[in-house]
Order: C-alpha cells, then structure tokens, then sequence
C-alpha cells in the first residue's frame, strides 16, 4: 500500500527490504481490507490528540517500533485491553502476520503504521507515551553500518519527546555488542534511568514481556537475549 508520507527527517534507512515472498490469499485480503481500518493516518499533518485514532478512549498510549509479525504486539493488546497500541512495521509480511492475529482476537486497540517509524515522530504530540518497544532490531554488525542502528542520540531524542515522565522505554537484543551500544548511549542521558539493580533485571524477561519469534530462534542456536528498561525522568 504505498504512502502519501514517505518522508524521514532523518537518514539513512534503517530497515532492510519492505517485501518478501508473496502472500497467501488470506493474509493479501488482510492487506486490501482490514489494514486501512487500522491505518495511522498518512497524510503529512500534526496528530494532536492520537487517543481519537481509535474507536474508543483507552488509559494509556504504547508503541511498538519494528514488530517483527506482530506475535509480541498482539499479545500485549489481547492481555492489555484498556490500553491503546501503535505499532510500526515496514516489512510487509510482518504487517499481514498482525493483521492475522488482529482478526483472530478481534482485537480493537491496534493502530499500524506499515512504514518507517520516524515517519510519525514528528507528528505525534509531546508526552503522549507511557511505553515502547524496541526488540530485537537489526543490529547492522559491521562497523561501516553502525549508522543506520535505530538505537542512536537523535532517535533518542524524539523519543524523550514522546515519552512522558514516568514512561518506560523496553528494548531487547541478542548481540552483546548492540545491548553494549544501547547501554552507553542512554546511561549518558539525563532524561532516562536504566531500571536494573541486578543481572537478573537484564538477563530474565519480566512476565508481561512475552518471547519473540526472532528470540525464540535465536535462543534455538544459542544467542541468549538481553532485556533493558529505561525510565523516561
């Protein structure tokens, strides 16, 4: 579906390709018909209140960049149902692995952005945040590409926007060097605390953090995922 706002303000790209093998006939209907319920809004305009993207008022406002197909960010809708739930995806089939799920549960507390998700950074409105979810985004390994990591200061910096006092900002990684990156890069801020007071806080996944997919594949080979909080201050 392409996107009247393809526009990034910041470079470069930091998602690999947007398509895969073509889908199956359910999940391309999927496509054509539920995702533009589910839209964010694609017009290149201010959201001043996101709480009106849905059919009904919720408690709070989480956001899921990059998830993956959908398996965490269902999970946490079904089990979170007073809560309202954006979640950013460009990989096509990943989008469709949601919507399946979304159809499955019936869920109604969903809102997908099927691109970039700096795409709607600017438009969102201070403090609207009470939770992210960064896990297990690609890691770009070769130094030559540590650029294009999503974990960097001036995505920090729209995310501190977002974020009201208070909020928590959940990211996951497998590769050490990536969970070393992320550490040195928000324990130099002011504006966040790593919520961790032992191994146990960065090594265990909390119980309303569900495994992903790509962590469940990756625990099969022996890549342990690591699990950080952060506090918005």
């Amino acid at each position: 579906m392409p996107l009247q706002d393809s526009s990034v303000p910041t470079r470069p790209k930091l998602h690999g390709r947007k398509k895969g093998h073509r889908l199956r006939k359910q999940r391309q209907q999927l496509l054509e018909t539920l995702l533009p319920t589910l839209l964010f809004p694609q017009a290149d305009a201010p959201v001043s209140d996101p709480y009106n993207l849905f059919s009904r008022r919720f408690e709070a406002l989480w956001l899921e960049i990059g998830f993956g197909d959908g398996g965490h960010l269902a999970w946490q809708a079904k089990n979170n149902p007073d809560i309202g739930f954006i979640g950013c995806e460009p990989y096509e089939p990943g989008v469709a692995g949601l919507l399946m799920q979304v159809a499955a549960d019936d869920l109604e507390n969903i809102i997908v952005h099927p691109d970039d998700a700096r795409q709607i950074f600017r438009r969102l409105p201070d403090g609207c945040i009470s939770r992210i979810f960064i896990l297990f985004p690609d890691p770009w390994p070769k130094k030559k590409h540590h650029k294009r990591r999503f974990i960097s200061h001036e995505n920090i910096d729209a995310l501190a926007r977002l974020m009201h006092p208070g909020a928590e900002l959940r990211f996951a990684s497998d590769i050490d060097d990536y969970i070393r990156w992320t550490l040195a890069m928000f324990r130099g801020r002011a504006d966040f605390a790593w919520m961790a007071d032992c191994p146990r806080d960065w090594q265990i996944r909390p119980d309303d953090w569900p495994a992903t997919k790509y962590e469940r594949k990756a625990a099969a080979v022996g890549r342990q995922g690591k699990f950080l909080r952060f506090r918005r201050i």
